[in-house]
Order: structure tokens, then sequence, then C-alpha cells
């Protein structure tokens, strides 16, 4: 018995070793020498503190910044309770949801009234940030145009060209406001 549990044992050590190991090493250490920013996250710093990672939304309050997507991911934007509400399109839930967040605003960009799929889009269109505009623009005591120029300067295009929408990070959008003072 123990001749044939023998090799079921050696093999099951050795891909453990290979593959739970040696295997994920390699791949952690090839994407730190190749790309070391994005493998740590993508993190932006200003004044040399961590301020947050370009590739998650943050709960921004207040009318003097853009506002991320909806989140349904813990109390505010919880990266650990990331995660969509499972709502189906025909939920009376969602409807309900979404009827709450439009308050009687016409014309809104989709994005402005529904979450993402992880809760967590770091990302809203631009015309999702255009309709924040005036708000911003009121609380900075700024002009329309200056923001909308702002705006103009963070739409991210298609990657690639032809993959995805046009979109702003409201990360570095928000911090441009910030560092215009």
């Amino acid at each position: 018995m123990f001749a044939l549990l023998r090799p079921a044992l050696v093999m099951m050590g050795s891909f453990t070793l290979v593959l739970g190991i040696i295997v994920p090493l390699g791949f952690t250490a090839l994407a730190q020498f190749a790309f070391p920013r994005q493998a740590n996250g993508s993190l932006i710093e200003r004044d040399g503190q961590v301020v947050g990672s370009e590739l998650l939304a943050q709960g921004f309050e207040g009318p003097r910044y853009f506002h991320p997507r909806a989140s349904n991911a813990g109390q505010g934007y919880d990266g650990a309770s990331s995660g969509a509400s499972n709502l189906g399109p025909t939920s009376a839930a969602l409807l309900e949801a979404v009827q709450g967040r439009l308050d009687g605003r016409r014309g809104v960009a989709p994005d402005a009234v529904t979450m993402s799929g992880s809760g967590l889009d770091p990302h809203i269109s631009p015309e999702n940030a255009l309709s924040q505009i005036p708000r911003i623009a009121t609380a900075r005591g700024v002009t329309p145009q200056r923001v909308l120029a702002l705006v103009e300067q963070h739409v991210e295009g298609r990657t690639l060209g032809v993959l995805g929408e046009p979109r702003v990070n409201v990360l570095r959008l928000n911090l441009a406001l910030d560092a215009q003072r």
C-alpha cells in the first residue's frame, strides 16, 4: 500500500511546491520588475502621503467634490466588502433605489444613479462629470469654465482606442481641483 501512496504524496508535494509557491513568487517578481507601480496598487501620493489608489473608488462628500458612483461595498467603499447588489432589471428594490437617487432630476447620466458591479469603480462617465460642474463651481466660487477645463483634461479615452468607454477618474480629478487653490 505504501508503494502506491508514496508516488501520490511526492506528486502532491511537488505540485504544491511548484504551483503554490514557485510560480506565484515568479509572477510576483516579474510584475514587480516590469510594472512596479501597478503591482503595488497604482497608489497616488501627495506630499509623501498615500491618498488612494487610482483603481478603487473613494467616497467624496460635500458639494466641493465630484462624487463617484454609488457603492454597495460595505460602509463607504470598503474594498473588503466589494460586490454587487444582485438585483436584476425587474427588481422592484432596484427600481426604487434608482428612483431615490434620481431625486426628480432629468437628463442624468445612467452611472450617476446606478452602482457598478464591484461597488468600487473609480471612474464616472464624462456626462456624469459634466452634470456635477455647476454644483462644484458654485461651492468653490470659481467659473464653470474653469471646472470644465479640468474635466476635459482628465477624460481618459478608450483603452487601446477601442475597448471600453471614455471615463474620468474621480480621485485624480478631485486632487486636481484641490491643487488649483
